[in-house]
C-alpha cells in the first residue's frame, strides 16, 4: 500500500454543529428545513465536544490520549507528550528545478518530556510520511518479539477519493495516535530510533541495512552476519534454505531438530487468538450501537421538526382555547424532542470515545501477531541452521571415510574436508547466535503478553466505567426532559381550565 506521496491530502470534514444551552428553547436556533433532510447532523468519531459525565476525561492534558506516562510504578511521574500539527506542502529537492516537480507534505512533531534519556524537555522536528515508514521498519527490525504498534498505512485509494485537505488532516490524526502509542511502550519510548526521530532535525538518519534477505523475508536471516559479512547472493541462498526447511516442516518431512514445545506459550497464543475473535465481535456490536443511537437522535430530531410544523398550524388556525392548549403541548413536545436529539448526539460522541478502545485493541492484536511471527521466524532459522550443520557434518564424515581408504590420503579430499570443517565452524557460530536470538525473542514475547494482560484489564475497566456512567447520565438527562414536558403540560392545562 505504498505509493506516491503526492496523494497526501484528505479526510471528511465534520458538519457544522448547532449547540444551545441545555435549559434554553432550541426551537429558536433551528435552521430551516432543506428538502426534507434532517437538520440533526449524524454523530462523527471526531465530534467529542460535549462535557462527559465521567471524571477521567475532564483533565484533557493528563489523559492517556495526550500524555504517555511511564508504565512503571516507580516512575509514574515520567511522561512524554507528542503532538502532530501544521501540515505543510513542500517540493522534492531533486525535482525543484523542473516545472511541475513532485511535492509532499511534512508535519510538525512537537515533543515535551521529562525522561532523562532525551536531550532536553521540549523539541520540534518536521517529518514526512516516508520518515514514519522508515521508523516503523527500523523498530520492527531492531525489536523483534515486541508488540510494536502498527503504523498507519498509506492508502493511495483514499488519497485519490478524498479531498486533499481532508486526507492530510486524517493522516495527521493517525500519525499522532501512532507516535503516542510508541511513546507509551515501556521499551520503544526509550529506543534510539524513536529518540532520533523526535529530536534530530533535518533528514532522518534511519537507513535500513543492506541485508537483502532480512528485508525480503521477515526472519532471522541476519544472524549469519555475525559470522560473515552480508552478501546478497549468500543471503538469498540462506533464504531459499529457510523456505525449503519451512516446506519440509509443513509437508511432513523429517521432524525439525527444534520444535515449539513451550506449552504455556502455545496456550497463551491460543487465548490471544480467541481474544481477538471476541474483540472483533464486540467492536462490531459497538458499531451497531453507535448506528442505533445515531438513528434515534435523527428520528427524535425529525419528530421535533414535525411537531414544530403542527404547532405553527395550530397557532395559525386556533379559535378555541383547546386548540391553544394542544399547540402549547406540541411546542413542549417539539422542544423536548429536539433536546433529546441533541442529547443522543452528545451520548453518541461519548460512546464512540469510550468504545473506540475496542478498535484500538484490534491494532494491538496485529502487533501481537507480529511478535509471535518473529518467534516463529527465529525458530525456523534455528531449525535451518541445525539441519545445515548436520548435513555438513555428514558430508565431512563421508569424505574422511573415503580419504582413509587411500594410502597417504587424498589431497583433494583432505582440502575439501578442511574447507568443510571451516564452514561447519562458521555455521555453528551462526547457529549459536540464532539460538540466543530465539531465546531473547521468546523472553520478549513472554514479557509483552504479561504487560498487555495488565494494560488490557486497566483499559477495559476504564472503558466500561466511562461507557456505563455516560449511558446512565444521559438517560437521566433525557428522563428529566420528558418529565419537564409532562409537568409543564399539566400545569398549562390546569391554568387553562
Amino acid at each position: 500500500m505504498m505509493g506516491s506521496e503526492n496523494d497526501e491530502d484528505s479526510h471528511l470534514s465534520p458538519p457544522p454543529i448547532i449547540v444551545t444551552p441545555a435549559d434554553s428553547d432550541p426551537l429558536s436556533a433551528l435552521p430551516p428545513p432543506n428538502g426534507g433532510t434532517s437538520y440533526i447532523e449524524p454523530p462523527s468519531y471526531a465530534d467529542v465536544i460535549f462535557s462527559p459525565f465521567d471524571d477521567n476525561n475532564n483533565a484533557s492534558d493528563d489523559s492517556s490520549d495526550t500524555l504517555s506516562r511511564s508504565p512503571s510504578s516507580s516512575s509514574s511521574s515520567d511522561y512524554i507528550k507528542i503532538t502532530v500539527s501544521s501540515p505543510q506542502k513542500e517540493q522534492e529537492t531533486a525535482s525543484s528545478m523542473l516545472s511541475g516537480g513532485s511535492t509532499y507534505v511534512t508535519y510538525l512533531i512537537t515533543t515535551r518530556t521529562n525522561l532523562p534519556e532525551y536531550k532536553g524537555s521540549d523539541f520540534t522536528v518536521r517529518r514526512r510520511f516516508r520518515d514514519v515508514v522508515a521508523l516503523g521498519d527500523r523498530l520492527a527490525e531492531s525489536y523483534k518479539g515486541f508488540c510494536i504498534p502498527p503504523r498507519p498505512d498509506k492508502s493511495v485509494v483514499e488519497s485519490q477519493v478524498m479531498q486533499r485537505q481532508e486526507f492530510v488532516e486524517q493522516r495527521r490524526v493517525a500519525l499522532e495516535k501512532y507516535l503516542r502509542r510508541l511513546a507509551s511502550h515501556p521499551v520503544i519510548r526509550k529506543s534510539d530510533e524513536l529518540m532520533v526521530f523526535l529530536q534530530v532535525e533535518g533528514k532522518l538518519p534511519l537507513q535500513m541495512g543492506t541485508d537483502v534477505a532480512s528485508r525480503v523475508f521477515d526472519g532471522g536471516v541476519s544472524v549469519v552476519e555475525v559470522a560473515q559479512p552480508a552478501r546478497s547472493g549468500r543471503d538469498l541462498f540462506r533464504l531459499f534454505k529457510e523456505l525449503r526447511q519451512s516446506v519440509s516442516n509443513d509437508w511432513g518431512g523429517a521432524k525439525p531438530a527444534v520444535v515449539e514445545e513451550d506449552k504455556e506459550f502455545l496456550e497463551r497464543k491460543e487465548r490471544m487468538h480467541d481474544l481477538e475473535k471476541e474483540i472483533i465481535n464486540a467492536s462490531q456490536q459497538a458499531e451497531t450501537l453507535v448506528k442505533a443511537q445515531q438513528d434515534m437522535g435523527e428520528t427524535m430530531g425529525e419528530l421535533g421538526l414535525a411537531f414544530i410544523k403542527l404547532t405553527k398550524f395550530e397557532n395559525e388556525e386556533a379559535v378555541f382555547n383547546s386548540q391553544r392548549v394542544r399547540a402549547n403541548d406540541m411546542k413542549n413536545l417539539a422542544t423536548a424532542a429536539v433536546k433529546a436529539s441533541r442529547f443522543y448526539r452528545e451520548l453518541n460522541s461519548q460512546t464512540v470515545k469510550h468504545l473506540d478502545t475496542l478498535h484500538d485493541y484490534l491494532g494491538v492484536m496485529m502487533a501481537v501477531q507480529g511478535a509471535f511471527a518473529d518467534r516463529s521466524s527465529a525458530l525456523l532459522t534455528v531449525q535451518t541452521l541445525l539441519s545445515e550443520v548436520s548435513s555438513l557434518e555428514g558430508r565431512a564424515e563421508k569424505l574422511e571415510a573415503a580419504s582413509s581408504k587411500v594410502f597417504g590420503g587424498d589431497k583433494s579430499r583432505i582440502k575439501k574436508i578442511e574447507e568443510l570443517k571451516e564452514t561447519i565452524k562458521v555455521t555453528e557460530d551462526a547457529k549459536n547466535v540464532a539460538i540466543r536470538d530465539y531465546e531473547r525473542i521468546k523472553e520478549n514475547n513472554r514479557s509483552e503478553v504479561e504487560r498487555l494482560d495488565r494494560e488490557r484489564r486497566a483499559d477495559f475497566l476504564s472503558m466500561m466505567k466511562g461507557f456505563v456512567v455516560n449511558q446512565v447520565g444521559y438517560a437521566e438527562k433525557m428522563a428529566n426532559v420528558w418529565a419537564k414536558v409532562a409537568e409543564e403540560s399539566s400545569q398549562y392545562n390546569r391554568e387553562s381550565s
